[in-house]
């Protein structure tokens, strides 16, 4: 309980570099940019336009509102890449900061995920046009979508510390990590409705998959207009905090180390 007390006080005290960290990453994403953070939008409006002329013939016809469904996916797998894959670099990627001064490890991968999630509450903009465009229906239900975004955000955080850490001593994840961001994706019900696969695949991924909790939470709210049943809500919070033990556990366990490797 001491050293949780101690963990909190110290994100505290740094708050306000995590926040200084946090605009550096969403200035130098749009730098340059004439549209700048209006790519937000534009740019999962685009996937989905390219996503929708593919699949639209083999899916999309069975599926209502498909724009909308697919959407409702790929905001959640996005973020997901998005922010884990930024976060693996953190370490790595503020080594001369690092040798120079203390600062806690910790902030970067932290500063990282949370950026993401800024770029995320931007593409709900995305979501929201598609929703007019195509006549879908606003449910209350949307109410509640900011707890899936903690969900997934806190889920992230986990596996950034995970990946930050291993990506220091094992500089090959960054390759690995794209075949398993690829292969996450179709194995995820995003394009498809997951009644198609096979009934073993099926419970493969309602049992190992973390990401489909939280796009079939999401979904549940915006698509289906319904409350997510409480296998796979609660099932989201313990995939969450679980990911995030596990994650700060290694972080911690190996950071000491960090400046012999970066």
């Amino acid at each position: 309980m001491e050293l949780l007390k101690y963990r909190i006080r110290t994100l505290f005290k740094y708050r306000d570099l995590i926040v200084e960290l946090v605009k550096r990453d969403l200035k130098l994403k749009y730098r340059r940019s004439v549209l700048g953070y209006v790519w937000s939008i534009l740019q999962p409006l685009l996937y989905m336009v390219v996503l929708v002329i593919v699949f639209s013939n083999l899916l999309g016809k069975t599926i209502k509102n498909y724009p909308v469904y697919l959407l409702t996916g790929r905001l959640m797998y996005d973020f997901l890449k998005t922010s884990t894959t930024n976060a693996m670099k953190s370490v790595t990627g503020n080594a001369s900061l690092l040798r120079k001064v203390y600062v806690p490890k910790y902030v970067f991968t932290l500063a990282r995920v949370t950026s993401a999630m800024g770029d995320m509450v931007f593409s709900f903009g995305a979501l929201i046009i598609v929703m007019v465009a195509t006549g879908a229906r606003f449910y209350p239900t949307l109410i509640f979508t900011p707890l899936v975004v903690i969900q997934i955000y806190l889920f992230c955080c986990g596996l950034g510390f995970f990946l930050a850490q291993f990506n220091v001593f094992f500089r090959d994840v960054e390759h690995i990590y794209g075949a398993v961001l690829t292969a996450w994706f179709y194995v995820t019900p995003i394009i498809y409705e997951i009644d198609r696969l096979p009934a073993n695949v099926i419970f493969f991924v309602k049992a190992f998959n973390p990401l489909y909790y939280y796009v079939g939470q999401f979904r549940d709210l915006v698509y289906y207009g319904n409350f997510p049943g409480p296998r796979i809500f609660w099932g989201g919070w313990l995939i969450a905090f679980l990911m995030l033990a596990f994650g700060v556990w290694t972080f911690q366990r190996s950071k000491d180390r960090f400046i012999l490797y970066i």
